[in-house]
């Protein structure tokens, strides 16, 4: 995967609001959530601070690896920072976790590749249940994985590296290869 950097916006734009869906759903979600890219350094504040205004202060984020490409240690939030791991063997590639005072949170993540419409059905709920959403999502992640795969000449092969720091059991993952189906 490669990397480039815009330097012709300002780093100092302002943060979009989060797209989110706080509808409870079956199967413990929470509510469901649609970023708008794959960085999490960008996304993670307004949500987090979305989140925290209902849900209380937020402590901690929970990621699994799988769709994204950069996970940051910690991300600032409101002038204070919010500390983020990941696991990939108990972590959800589809929920984000979200811990604070009054316990945890999931909220289920819709491919920020995912069309309109068919993000506004699944934020919506339309009488989908949890499990039916998270293989709605599923299958929309890896027709856009096989699209990458038809565009890129093959799959790519990513190495997770170790987190600098553990955050609960939660977050006591370990070096690992993620390679795309």
């Amino acid at each position: 995967m490669s990397v480039s950097i815009d330097r012709t916006t300002s780093s100092r734009r302002a943060l979009l609001p989060a797209r989110l869906s706080l509808t409870p759903a079956p199967g413990g979600l929470d509510g469901t959530w649609w970023p708008r890219s794959r960085a999490l350094t960008r996304e993670l504040p307004p949500l987090t601070a979305a989140l925290g205004d209902l849900w209380g202060r937020i402590t901690g984020i929970a990621v699994n690896p799988a769709h994204w490409p950069v996970i940051p240690c910690r991300v600032s939030v409101a002038g204070r920072t919010v500390h983020v791991g990941w696991s990939t063997e108990e972590q959800d590639p589809h929920r984000l976790t979200f811990f604070s005072a009054d316990g945890r949170r999931d909220v289920l993540v819709i491919p920020p590749e995912t069309g309109a419409d068919a993000a506004a059905q699944l934020m919506a709920g339309d009488g989908i249940d949890a499990p039916a959403r998270e293989e709605a999502a599923d299958r929309i992640g890896a027709r856009i994985r096989e699209e990458a795969w038809e565009t890129d000449g093959g799959a790519g092969r990513a190495v997770v590296p170790a987190p600098a720091h553990r955050f609960g059991r939660a977050f006591a993952g370990r070096s690992t290869e993620v390679r795309e189906p």
